[in-house]
């Protein structure tokens, strides 16, 4: 009885300081904060870009995919001895037109082979748009060459000798509209809608255009001063507006 009884008290003692020692850290630390690990700054979304490397033409509607990137560009020396300063680039399709690349004879055409002044851009698109208003059903247009980033001959390298022009932003290449509809260019006069060709031309004359190039066999007409007959354009036409000064 008297070992039984040391032991209880001894092990009375030892829970009386344990109760001791918790108490006291308790106490010590009711005025701490509780310790939370730091989760580090509120993850933040990325706000969207508002930088703009394209800018929109506000006279024009969305015609393109793209934006065209407007520019103030030069025409500089002759459209067959001549240079393009800060060219503008023609998306390869749009809604009212595609582009064609003659040499591969694949659509679209090719980038450097897109260039051209923004008058001579604004131009296209607005004649395009005005013949798409007048036509319904009519099918997209067919853009070929313009000229290439900096002007300048296209040469062997590019894949086409046979430009003597189209140097410095101020030429177009506009195939005839197929009877078919299908978008590619035409191989003979028979495949060209002509009506809707004519259109065409009457609305290139309307624009401002200073020459209209069209095929000898194609019966397409204008003023002789302005829509002249010539070789190798039996497939498109060949337009060219003056150059600002």
């Amino acid at each position: 009885m008297h070992i039984d009884g040391w032991r209880l008290a001894g092990g009375l003692a030892a829970l009386s300081v344990a109760l001791t020692v918790i108490a006291i850290a308790v106490i010590a630390g009711a005025g701490e904060e509780p310790d939370r690990r730091d989760p580090g700054p509120t993850p933040v979304a990325p706000r969207p870009s508002t930088a703009i490397t394209e800018s929109p033409d506000p006279t024009q509607p969305d015609e393109v995919p793209t934006r065209i990137r407007w520019r103030r560009s030069r025409a500089i020396g002759e459209p067959w001895a001549g240079r393009l300063v800060r060219g503008v680039r023609l998306p390869s399709e749009g809604r009212l037109f595609f582009t064609w690349d003659p040499v591969r004879h694949v659509s679209p055409n090719r980038p450097n082979r897109r260039y051209a002044t923004a008058q001579l851009i604004r131009m296209l698109l607005g004649v395009l748009r005005s013949h798409a208003k007048e036509n319904p059903g009519a099918p997209r247009v067919t853009i070929g060459d313009l000229s290439r980033p900096s002007g300048g001959e296209f040469g062997r390298r590019i894949g086409s000798p046979d430009h003597r022009s189209h140097q410095n932003g101020l030429d177009a290449d506009i195939y005839y509209p197929r009877r078919d509809g299908r978008e590619r260019e035409p191989r003979r006069p028979g495949q060209i809608d002509r009506d809707l060709a004519q259109d065409l031309v009457d609305r290139f004359v309307a624009a401002g255009a200073q020459f209209v190039f069209v095929g000898p066999r194609t019966g397409l007409t204008g003023p002789p001063h302005i829509v002249q007959p010539l070789a190798n354009h039996d497939d498109h036409m060949h337009i060219r507006i003056p150059k600002q000064e």
